[in-house]
């Protein structure tokens, strides 16, 4: 693996480090305390300024409307828009629409492309991804009682689901649903495009999350789907074939993840040694001059870069085999930077002590807001039994 960054690359990086720091963090405060839609004026603006910069959508193909960079240097890229909260929005690759983006684009028909595809990616809609349920465990995404059955053209669909982000305000949903009862546990289920105008499609409400409801594309939805009547021409690639699609799905949006959460990490690592340098503690001294801040300081710094390098090697194996013989460095690193990221997150906020866990700086909102990262995309404790039992596998028989 070259770890060299390209002379293109670094100028990209510059350019997007420098806007993230001067045009987006100032809008932070905002964030914490309006509404979303009360702040697009304010984000469209800075979407408008990224695309003068030739920089929106970094992660989309270029056939599609996007920058088109390759998953390793797009993981570059989402390490510094991570740093706040808002730079996935602004740059037009936030999740689930870059999720959504390449499913589209790699089983999309022409027709879905045209009227779904390339509004998403030019950012003029939105859209969710409706798969989890309230009814069954989401670490087994073959499990769900979302049905979709054939009257003439037409599927009929019925079922309930939560925690589908961004449903508020999003012009249509990706559905997971039953399209054989009979199949095998990987072929039950189709991925569909359901209009959220569609009669029957209803947002029940935006979940609370430690307190937050949020609203807009800053939300969690709950989602039921009664007698919801769609084109059969809606569907996303062959039926049955949903749970390879989401997978495959998957396996990049992992990397994004990772990325974003390693530029969180970057972001709280810098706000604790900042504070630690300047705390006074009487007597001239510093907080940092406390040995056990010195000892989270180098701590978090070693797990930081080793929890980049493995995402980074990930990405690389990614583009240069495929996600399918990436899957256990995929899998390792879901759980491992997921784990560094809350650490490091948590002992920034003990540095700053009272100051930390309020809302005048930005690390209580990653405390509440990234915790679920132990548990979408499949729960950590899940990832760690897929990748013991394949390393386990090459050990049968052996002496």
């Amino acid at each position: 693996m070259d770890f060299s960054v390209s002379e293109k690359m670094q100028d990209i990086l510059a350019k997007v480090r420098e806007f993230i720091e001067k045009e987006v963090y100032p809008l932070e405060a905002h964030f914490a305390d309006r509404e979303f839609e009360d702040m697009l004026p304010e984000l469209e603006e800075r979407r408008r300024m990224v695309r003068e910069m030739g920089l929106w959508a970094p992660q989309a193909p270029a056939d599609a409307g996007g920058a088109g960079l390759s998953l390793t240097d797009f993981a570059l890229v989402a390490e510094e828009l991570g740093k706040s909260p808002l730079g996935y929005f602004i740059f037009g690759c936030q999740a689930p629409d870059a999720g959504n983006i390449e499913i589209l684009h790699g089983y999309g028909t022409e027709e879905q492309k045209r009227q779904y595809l390339f509004p998403l990616v030019a950012g003029e809609i939105r859209s969710c991804f409706a798969m989890t349920e309230p009814e069954f465990a989401g670490s087994n995404p073959t499990e769900m009682g979302c049905t979709a059955v054939k009257d003439g053209d037409d599927y009929v669909i019925n079922g309930h689901k939560w925690y589908t982000t961004s449903a508020d305000g999003a012009a249509f949903a990706i559905v997971m649903a039953v399209t054989d009862p009979e199949g095998s546990p990987y072929t039950r289920a189709s991925q569909i495009i359901v209009p959220t105008d569609t009669p029957g499609y209803s947002l029940v409400r935006n979940i609370p999350v430690m307190g937050h409801s949020g609203s807009g594309w800053a939300s969690h939805g709950e989602v039921r789907l009664e007698n919801c009547r769609v084109p059969q021409a809606n569907l996303l690639g062959p039926e049955g074939q949903g749970f390879i699609i989401a997978q495959e799905r998957l396996g990049p949006g992992r990397i994004h993840h990772c990325m974003r959460w390693i530029g969180i990490c970057h972001r709280s690592f810098d706000m604790m040694c900042r504070y630690a340098s300047r705390r006074n503690m009487g007597k001239g001294r510093t907080l940092g001059t406390k040995q056990i801040v010195q000892a989270w300081i180098a701590e978090s710094r070693a797990r930081i870069h080793a929890a980049r390098l493995m995402v980074l090697h990930a990405a690389w194996k990614i583009d240069s085999e495929s996600v399918y013989a990436s899957r256990e460095e995929i899998s390792l690193i879901k759980f491992v930077v997921a784990d560094v990221m809350m650490d490091v997150i948590d002992k920034a906020i003990q540095v700053h002590g009272g100051l930390g866990v309020s809302d005048d700086t930005i690390l209580s909102f990653f405390y509440r807001s990234e915790r679920a990262a132990r548990i979408y995309d499949g729960p950590d404790e899940v990832h760690k039994v897929v990748v013991a039992r394949r390393i386990l596998r090459q050990y049968e028989g052996s002496l």
